[in-house]
């Protein structure tokens, strides 16, 4: 019996008061037969007699059961067996693969977080997972690692308010074929792991505790890894003539700050990765109203997802060359606040008539590109902002919004979607003429057109020359409920989208 690895994914270097209850497991080329529940993968191929492990009259007990109850191995399907005869396992947990042949790592992810939720509610403590229906070593090894990159995300819970907090941890055995890459596998994807909770905990936050200065210190907790942090305060935004960020901040106490984080894991020319991050948007005069007004703490999930990045780049010890620039802000309402029909002046040179103090992400993020640009002169940048209900409306919670000219990039980034379930569907630019302000260069909202293609058209023009991307994230942020891999609260969306597109195509 080769030596065993354990491994778990307990948040790192983060100071937040958050509980992170990870799942554990431990590699193997055999499973247990004490634990509670024992878990066999099936196909629609599989017969139980191929677990020659079991007993007789366990592989008995098992397919009367199947036949009984018409079980079929479809994809997600569970069948559960109190008791099996012959067993020492209290319980044994048959799940569907489906056609093996359709089955892809998402979906192992995915099968992952449903599986653990299943067994974390039944309050198993000790499960043993029988991957032995995969043959393939490297297939084998990478579903593993996957299945489990999808437990630890769905386990991964925000409790900080809570008096009673979900302390139950799930052991796993997991038996297979080449330990060496599972283990390699895993620790790569905990390493992503660690950029998601990060961003799933600074999103989660109650807005009062994650101010812009908040959020800069969070940041500043990444400098243990090797990663440039700088903070630019008020007075400085000002300097650099970043008029439109400063506007924005303009109506609270601490003002604006723009937040920059940088992994240089090689000497590359760096990629941008630019991030909307309103700590708190009442929508300022604009005022918002209704019950989604408490879900705006999560307007600064863009500025998350990018510093989230970063951090499992950093752990990865990736060889990439990255710099997350993060515009940060709350948009309040004070004496002091931007009002409608104000017009301010970008570092870009542009100026912007606000028509609506409620369209402030793209006025934080053109500084903030222009930044990105202006002092890292990156070959690719990508901003990632919650920045129109309109992207809802077109393609709704479960995919995010991407805008691009360049169609290589829309591509790799579609590509890199489809493989971690953070997919993304392609909508148009256009329209620029509805931005057109009578007293400015341009107004922060359109006259006329889809609101989610004249806020990326707006983007467009602090682009500059640099091949560009914008991905709207706006209900894509918060979770009101569990499913799949995702835990409820911040869902940290778009961590693991870019560190795959970092990780594959750089």
């Amino acid at each position: 019996m080769r030596i065993a690895h354990s491994l778990s994914a307990l948040a790192l270097g983060i100071t937040l008061a958050t509980q992170v209850n990870a799942a554990e497991f431990t590699f193997k080329q055999s499973i247990q037969a004490t634990d509670n529940t024992l878990v066999l993968f099936l196909d629609t191929e599989t017969q139980i007699a191929k677990f020659n492990h079991l007993a007789s009259e366990t592989q008995t007990h098992i397919n009367k059961v199947i036949d009984f109850s018409d079980f079929e191995a479809k994809y997600g399907k569970t069948l559960e067996i109190i008791a099996p005869n012959g067993s020492q396992h209290q319980r044994i947990l048959l799940v569907g693969l489906g056609e093996q042949a359709k089955l892809n790592a998402a979906k192992m992810a995915k099968l992952g977080g449903n599986v653990h939720a299943q067994l974390h509610k039944a309050k198993q403590e000790n499960v043993s997972l029988d991957f032995s229906t995969i043959t393939d070593q490297e297939t084998n090894a990478k579903y593993a690692a996957e299945f489990a990159h999808g437990a630890n995300l769905r386990d991964h819970r925000f409790e900080v308010y809570k008096k009673e907090k979900d302390s139950h941890l799930v052991s796993y055995t997991v038996d297979v074929e080449n330990i060496d890459q599972a283990v390699k596998n895993h620790t790569l994807l905990q390493h992503i792991e660690e950029g998601v909770f990060l961003a799933r905990d600074l999103t989660s936050e109650v807005a009062t505790e994650m101010t812009p200065a908040d959020f800069a210190k969070a940041a500043k907790e990444l400098k243990k890894l090797g990663v440039k942090i700088s903070i630019l305060e008020p007075k400085q935004i000002k300097k650099l003539g970043m008029g439109a960020l400063e506007a924005v901040g303009r109506g609270s106490e601490q003002g604006s700050r723009l937040v920059v984080a940088h992994y240089q894991g090689n000497k590359n020319t760096p990629i941008a990765l630019v991030g909307k991050g309103i700590t708190f948007d009442s929508g300022g005069y604009s005022l918002k109203t209704g019950a989604s007004i408490a879900r705006m703490k999560s307007d600064m999930a863009g500025a998350a997802a990018v510093l989230g990045t970063v951090k499992a780049m950093a752990l990865a010890k990736a060889d990439t060359n990255v710099v997350a620039v993060m515009g940060m802000a709350a948009n309040m309402v004070s004496q002091f606040a931007v009002a409608p029909g104000d017009v301010v002046r970008t570092a870009e040179g542009l100026s912007v008539e606000i028509v609506n103090t409620d369209a402030e992400g793209r006025l934080v993020l053109s500084d903030a590109m222009w930044y990105a640009r202006d002092k890292f002169k990156p070959s690719i940048m990508v901003d990632v902002a919650t920045l129109t209900g309109s992207k809802i409306g077109a393609v709704g919670n479960d995919y995010a919004a991407i805008f691009s000219e360049d169609d290589q990039l829309v591509e790799q980034l579609t590509i890199a979607g489809k493989h971690v379930n953070e997919n993304v569907w392609r909508l148009p630019l256009g329209y620029e003429d509805a931005l057109k302000s009578d007293i400015a260069d341009l107004k922060n909202i359109a006259s006329h057109g889809p609101g989610a293609t004249t806020a990326a058209s707006f983007l467009k023009n602090f682009a500059g020359e640099t091949r560009w991307v914008h991905i709207d994230i706006a209900g894509n942020a918060l979770n009101s409920k569990a499913k799949d891999e995702l835990a409820e609260g911040g869902t940290g969306y778009g961590v693991r989208l870019l560190s795959n597109w970092l990780l594959n195509n750089q």
